[in-house]
Formats: structure tokens, sequence, C-alpha cells
């Protein structure tokens, strides 16, 4: 969603001027990160456009953090290289949370000075907050949406069971706890109880069911979702990993949608735990309405996307979007009444060269309904990673074009700004495994882009466990006509979706 982040220059921080962020050499790393117990390292390349945005917003985050004895430190990595080397840094910036030398992982918060302060609070407190009477209306108010566990003091197995869930789920909403049965007398609920505390809507939900684990990650789901939010930096990845289809809100102007969403309210308020509504700003991200099959332009319009299988369901565009006839049409779709739109390329009429062209209306055929390995390359034509990468994959299919391993193994690749292809891509290029009688569960490659790595990746990741063989004589695709690379590509490892640069 590199679009929500606007390219601000960095500005030259004069010496006079103090920074709450700490710079980190190789020589003052270790010593740093052992005397602090929760440290947010950012690993940057100064010519970085992302970084550049980040810097702001990092700075803003560090001194508010600084009150939290929470620690955030960067990393010149053109200049310390071997530091970031050490710490697989591959593209800028990478954030890394560090408690001690040994206890490390990535930072997957959003890149903005609200949502780092928000993550990090989480991070440096327990799963789950034990509250009593002097603690608890601060807990309340110390987030977006916060969770309280009411229960007894001897109920152990609703104690686990909440804390299972907040230990899976303290990245993204802070857990507290108490059983003091006055409190949950005043809050109006019985042992056990959880109440979810939020900023929006009606402010507070209860949940008062069996304490599964299963349950109460439903219920937190759906009941920390505004009931018509509003695609953005925080929200979006958010929507994409709730599970349930989004309907998508599009207006121009901010005026028209809020609008909207009082007059999607009750429509939200009737499907709340099957689809999640939400107005996105047409003007600044109008280009994310292609990705759902709608037409550019012609705004107000509304789609409903399921996320988890990536089926788009355009709402026919016709000028002023009508509720009533909106309603049926979301109706038709929790009944199962509407067909997805989808878009495809043509299915090409010869494979030409070894890398298989897989297109939507050959995407089962070619990568699920067979008994191969499919490697599959999910690419954007003017990405510029995806152009340094297309003669080394072309490589690697030479290496499985014989006979008896094109039984076995294809390697393939789809365009997937011109196909719909049933997985949310979240960055360009994206390398999946769909291993023959795995292919439910696809393997999604993090390795070096080798030729080698892609082979071992096949061989050790696939259901035959094909050697790759020597390459035939084939003749390998002329990429020369690709478009040239997107100026920003030289400052990420990877490019991020085309939603609009959502």
């Amino acid at each position: 969603m590199r679009g929500f982040a606007k390219c601000v220059a960095l500005g030259l921080i004069g010496a006079a001027v103090a920074s709450d962020v700490h710079q980190l050499t190789k020589d003052t790393f270790a010593s740093f990160v052992e005397e602090n117990d929760l440290v947010l390292a950012e690993f940057f390349a100064p010519w970085c456009g992302h970084c550049k945005a980040l810097a702001p917003e990092y700075e803003t985050a560090a001194t508010t953090l600084k009150e939290k004895n929470i620690a955030l430190a960067k990393i010149d990595c053109t200049e310390e290289s071997e530091l970031c080397q050490e710490y697989g840094v591959e593209g800028y910036p990478t954030l890394k949370v560090f408690r001690g030398p040994e206890n490390i992982s990535p930072f997957t918060g959003q890149r903005k000075s609200d949502a780092i302060i928000s993550y990090m609070t989480k991070q440096g407190l327990p799963s789950v907050s034990t509250l009593d009477k002097e603690t608890i209306e601060g807990f309340k108010t110390s987030d977006k949406v916060v969770l309280v566990a009411y229960f007894a003091a001897d109920d152990k197995a609703s104690n686990e069971t909440f804390a299972e869930v907040a230990n899976g789920l303290r990245d993204n909403y802070l857990f507290g706890a108490t059983n003091d049965a006055e409190l949950a007398k005043a809050e109006g609920v019985k042992q056990p109880s959880i109440v979810l505390y939020k900023t929006f809507d009606e402010g507070k939900d209860s949940y008062t069911e069996a304490f599964t684990k299963e349950n109460i990650e439903d219920f937190i789901k759906v009941a920390a979702v505004p009931l018509v939010g509003e695609v953005g930096p925080e929200t979006y990845g958010g929507y994409m990993a709730a599970g349930i289809p989004l309907a998508y809100i599009f207006a121009e102007t901010p005026e028209e949608r809020e609008e909207l969403a009082k007059e999607f309210k009750p429509l939200a308020t009737k499907h709340k735990g099957a689809i999640n509504f939400a107005t996105i700003d047409a003007k600044a991200f109008g280009q994310h309405a292609a990705n759902l099959n709608l037409e550019v332009g012609k705004f107000p319009a509304f789609a409903i996307q399921k996320t988890d299988k990536n089926e788009k369901y355009p709402y026919e565009q016709a000028g002023k979007l009508a509720i009533k006839d909106i309603g049926k049409f979301v109706d038709d779709f929790v009944a199962g009444k509407v067909e997805p739109s989808i878009k495809s390329e043509p299915i090409p009429e010869k494979q030409e060269g070894p890398v298989t062209i897989v297109v939507a209306k050959n995407y089962a055929t070619e990568v699920i309904d067979n008994d191969k390995d499919v490697l599959i390359e999910f690419y954007a034509p003017w990405c510029g990673h995806c152009k340094a990468l297309a003669p080394k994959y072309e490589e690697l299919a030479a290496l499985y074009s014989s006979s008896e391993l094109s039984k076995l193994v294809t390697v393939a690749k789809v365009d997937a700004t011109l196909n719909d292809v049933p997985d949310e891509i979240q960055g360009f290029p994206t390398i999946k495994l769909y291993a023959a009688g795995k292919k439910d569960s696809p393997i999604e490659y993090s390795g070096s882009r080798t030729v080698e790595d892609l082979a071992a990746f096949i061989k050790d990741n696939g259901s035959h466990h094909a050697e790759a063989g020597e390459p035939e004589t084939v003749e390998l695709r002329d990429e020369s006509e690709m478009p040239e690379q997107a100026p920003a590509a030289t400052e990420v490892a990877d490019e991020t979706v085309d939603h609009d640069e959502l």
C-alpha cells in the first residue's frame, strides 16, 4: 500500500536539534540491544524514498515511546553493510523488534507514528495485563481497541484460553484481565465474560459465550472492525486478513464518503460478521477500482471482494448508489446468487518457451487440478524486480523441460495485473510452490532469487522432490520489450501491489 504513504522529503536535521532515534553502528549495536529491554531498529539507506517518508513518523514515535522506555534506533546500511547482512536485510526500510540480541521478530505494523507507537506499546506490555479498580479505566481507553476479560480467580480454564488468544493477537490488540467480581458487576457482565472497548460505533461489545479460542477470535474479528470503516494504511492489511468479504464504497469527497457511510450503516449492521463495509477515497485510490473489475472514473461505485479467494463482485455502475438496490445485491451475494467477475487474458494458443504462461481462465488447470509440483511467479509488467528475474526464471524453467521432468514440475508465471488469481498478492514478484497433493497449502518462496536456490526450493518442498536436469536447447523469450522499471522500484526490495499504489 505504498500509495498511502506520501513521498515526504527527508529534512536534514541540524546538529543543534536533538533526535530521540539512536544511530547505531556495528560497534554500538550489540551493547545497545543488550542494555535496552525493547528496541525497534530500522535498517535504512539514505537514498531510499520510503525511508525518507518514514523518517518524520519514526522520529515522532521515538519521542513518545522514550517516555515508556522503548528505544528506537536506526542503522545506515550503506555504512554498515556487514551488520545489515547479519540480520538478513534485503530491502529498505526493514524494521525489526529486539528483546535482547537473540530474541528478534519482524515489525509487522504500519509505518505511521500512531501505528508505531501503538504496536510497540503492545510489545512493551505482557500479553495480558492484570487490572484492578485503580487501573482498569485508564486501560479501557489506552488504544483504539482493547479487550478486558472478567473471570473468577479460580477459573483457570478461562484464564488459560484468554491468555492463548492474547499471545496470538498481541501485535494487534491490548488485552487485560481482572478477577474482581465487583468490576464485572459494575460493567454489567457476569464472570466469565469479555468486553471489547473501542473508540468507534457503539463503544463496546460483550462476549458471554463459551470460552473457546476459536469463538473468541471470531468475536474479535467482527467486533474490532467499524460497521463502515475506511480503507487506509492502518486498515487495509486488517481487512485482507479478516477472512470475510470486504465491500468497497468508492466516493471522491470526504462529505460524500461520510454521507454514504451513514446510508450504508443499516446494511452493514444487517450483515455484521458476514461482510465488512468500508469507504475508499476515489480521488486518491480510484485506480483500485480496476482491480475490482469496476470502470475507473465512474464514481461513486460499489464492489465486494472475497478476500480469501480474491474473487470480485462489482455492482453495475449507473450513477447514484441506490441503497435499496444495493441491499438486494448484497443479499443475493450472501445467498450465493451472484457470480464473480473474472478478468483474464486469452488462453495462449501455444506455450512458447520453457516458462508456462498462466491466465485466469486456465489457472485451475495449470496450477491446481494436476499432479505436478507447480512453481508460479505472480508478476507485474512494470515491476523492475520481475524484469530482473525474468532471464533467471527462464533458465530455471529450462532445467525442467525434458520429457521426464516436465511430467513432474511446471515453472509458470501469471500477470497478476491482467488476471484475477485466487490469492491476494501483496508484492511483486511473489513466487509460490503448489506441491502435488498439497495444492490447498502453497509455500511462498522467500530466499535468494538465484537459479540454484529456486531449484533447491522445488526439490526440497515439492512432492516429487525432482532434481533439476540439464538445460535443453530452448529459445528464451525476449524480455527487452517489457516496460521500464518504475522510478520508486530501486528503493525497495520488492514492488508492492499496484492497487492504485495500495
